[in-house]
């Protein structure tokens, strides 16, 4: 898989307004804004993200793939601290 391909998966999935996926074709990291994320724990937001890889990860076709979830305004609040 390539980093479009997980990031087309995760969008095809979830509403993101921002997303990037790095990696070195083993493992991959993922920085996902999105709305679907408001009121959700850490571990939740996780398994929505891995639910929209699932099948890849099944076939391991995606090894790895860690994550850093944000709603819009943690990531405003992010972007305004850096």
């Amino acid at each position: 898989m390539t980093a479009d391909d997980i990031k087309q998966c995760i969008a095809d999935h979830l509403a993101c307004e921002h997303l990037v996926v790095d990696g070195d074709g083993h493992h991959w990291y993922a920085l996902i804004v999105s709305p679907v994320f408001e009121g959700k724990r850490s571990i939740q937001r996780h398994q929505l993200v891995y639910g929209t890889v699932r099948e890849h990860m099944d076939s391991e076709a995606l090894h790895a793939l860690s994550m850093k979830t944000f709603t819009p305004a943690e990531w405003a609040q992010a972007q305004q601290q850096a």
